[in-house]
Formats: C-alpha cells, structure tokens, sequence
C-alpha cells in the first residue's frame, strides 16, 4: 500500500480521559504524535514539538501516542510501558522526557533508574512494569496508529489530518499556522 492509499485521518479521536495530552483541550489545533522512544528520528522531532508548544501555546493540545517500532528497536514497548507506569503516579511527562534525554539507557535497570529519578514509587513502578499492566494500552496505540495508516515514526496529525510535509520546525509550525488560523 503505498502513502497515497493509506488513510489519512486519525482513526481513534482524542479521548480525555485516556490520551496523555500537554495544552488546553479548548486549543484550535491539536497536534497527534505516534512515536517510539528508541526511533532516532522521534528523537529529532522531541526539541521541535517543544519549540511549538511554546511558540503556539495555547492554540495548541500536543498528544502524544506509542508506536513502538517492535521489530526494530527491541527496548520501544518497555519504555512506553514505562511512561504508562510513570503515568499512573503522575509523571508521564516527565518520564516521556527522560525516555527521550536518554534513549540509549532504556534497559529495565534504567528504567527503574528513571522512576527512582522521577521520585516514583519504584516497588509500585517495577512491579506494574514487571506484570505487563500497560502492554494493552500500548497495543491499543499501536492499532489505533495503524488503523490512521501509520507506519513509522514520528507520524503526527493536525487537527485529525496526518501531516505528509516536511519534518523540520519551519514546515510543521507552517502547517499548524494555517490551521490555526482557518
């Protein structure tokens, strides 16, 4: 299937009581990341999408979503277990910076190095991480990414729409501009 057959829409809307989101759900533009904490590429998009938090700020509800890329970065899904874990004592964004500041320690003795960073409860953490508590969630991500015609990462979504421009800040804030200002 080639870019131009795939869907182009975000399957799965924006959920508040599910989706891990920074900005004010009132913002005229929301902006979809499907990322992998291990893809090197999601790594160059992290610094762009705080350069547009801040230069957009409350015109824009930044999500994030798991896409762990499972068959080529082998740590992807246990770090994005490991935000969900963070998540659930409230730190999934900090725990989502750290994953990314350091995205060559994502063994599990670094994750628990991260919680314990983060000030979580690591015996909470570890044990939440260690039973697979979060895997459904982040499948449940992952389908949904797919189901939007995802197949990589980073793949983000404008108001609902995937964004097939270029993946420099220029580009994106481009394209986030026209939308907010439609």
């Amino acid at each position: 299937m080639s870019i131009e057959e795939r869907p182009n829409r975000l399957a799965v809307p924006l959920d508040q009581n599910r989706d891990h989101v920074i900005g004010p759900w009132s913002a005229p533009v929301q902006l979809v990341e499907y990322g992998d904490y291990e893809c090197p590429d999601c790594l160059r998009m992290y610094p762009m999408i705080d350069a547009l938090r801040e230069q957009f700020g409350d015109r824009l509800l930044f999500a994030f979503r798991h896409f762990p890329l499972f068959t080529v970065h082998r740590h992807a899904s246990v770090a994005a277990q490991a935000a969900e874990a963070a998540g659930s004592q409230g730190k999934f964004w900090p725990m989502h910076d750290l994953l990314y500041r350091h995205q060559d320690h994502l063994n599990p003795p670094d994750l628990t190095h991260h919680a314990l960073k983060l000030g979580l409860d690591v015996y909470r953490f570890e044990h939440e991480l260690g039973s697979g508590q979060y895997l459904k969630r982040v499948e449940a991500d992952y389908k949904g990414g797919q189901l939007s015609g995802v197949r990589g990462t980073p793949t983000l979504f404008i108001n609902g729409e995937r964004y097939a421009g270029a993946d420099n800040l220029a580009a994106i804030a481009e394209a986030i501009e026209a939308v907010a200002g439609a």
